[in-house]
């Protein structure tokens, strides 16, 4: 799988990865369980490391730490979590009660959750970044409306990843939130690529443009993700999914050449 470099370091990063929003949500003997060991298996066996998940996720953290700690060989993981609560005390808790279950003494990357609280929790991440309990500090959001709180935090304060929504027919980071990453050195990691799966609906049936395979894309998800990491300031994005088999065709887009500036612009007037 192709890597970009994280810009702060130049670590190499997979660019696909795993949300685990809704799917990870479940107990070991749940039928949803059952399928994830394997989900996990073919992001490595592709080359993905990247693995976010939240408190606010249900159990999704405790999830990925049980079928970490039983992977074998060692799971190559890179670690992603947040913080989402309010006061100094209550997002150490909440962050030590992350890395008690993923099991785990350093988290990759801890990201502040929508900007909650973020000026109480951002010297406590750097604390813990000092102190090599995490490795990379983010922030996140979902919300076209917070863009101008995004953009002020990214230029008042040095931070290593920016998460935020990114999809082909949900371009409005485009415009100053994506510039900015880049000038400030600032990795970006895309949620709801698929634009929270209304956009695989509308394409569901419709054939890929004739180019596709030049490309090797063999199907929509993978051009969709194709779509976002054409554009230079992204770093990696981060489909979430409980099927093996979307997991194996989603990382496909970490394949392959980039696609064009043209080849782009035929897929925004597509959806228009």
């Amino acid at each position: 799988m192709q890597t970009r470099a994280i810009p702060s370091t130049c670590e190499a990063l997979p660019t696909v990865g795993l949300g685990t929003y809704r799917a990870f949500d479940a107990a070991p003997g749940d039928p949803l369980h059952r399928p994830l060991p394997a989900v996990l298996g073919e992001l490595f066996n592709k080359g993905g490391t990247v693995i976010d998940s939240s408190p606010m996720y249900g159990r999704a953290e405790e999830t990925v730490g049980g079928l970490l700690s039983i992977h074998e060989p060692r799971s190559p993981a890179f670690l992603a979590t947040k913080v989402w609560t309010r006061g100094r005390e209550e997002g150490i808790a909440q962050m030590e009660r992350s890395l008690h279950l993923l099991r785990t003494d350093c988290i990759d990357l801890m990201q502040i959750h929508n900007l909650l609280d973020w000026q109480t929790h951002l010297p406590t991440l750097r604390d813990w970044k000092a102190r090599g309990r995490i490795r990379y500090i983010g922030i996140t959001h979902y919300a076209p409306s917070a863009h101008d709180e995004v953009e002020a935090v990214l230029k008042a304060e040095q931070v290593d990843f920016l998460q935020i929504n990114y999809a082909l027919d949900d371009r409005a980071v485009e415009k100053r939130i994506l510039p900015l990453c880049r000038e400030r050195g600032v990795a970006v990691i895309c949620n709801r690529p698929f634009g929270g799966g209304a956009l695989l609906e509308r394409l569901r049936g419709r054939p890929l443009p004739g180019w596709a395979s030049q490309v090797q894309v063999t199907s929509w998800p993978q051009l969709l993700l194709k779509f976002l990491l054409a554009h230079p300031a992204v770093t990696c994005v981060i489909p979430g999914t409980g099927n093996p088999r979307s997991m194996a065709d989603n990382a496909g887009a970490g394949f392959g050449l980039t696609l064009t500036d043209a080849q782009r612009q035929q897929l925004i007037a597509l959806v228009g």
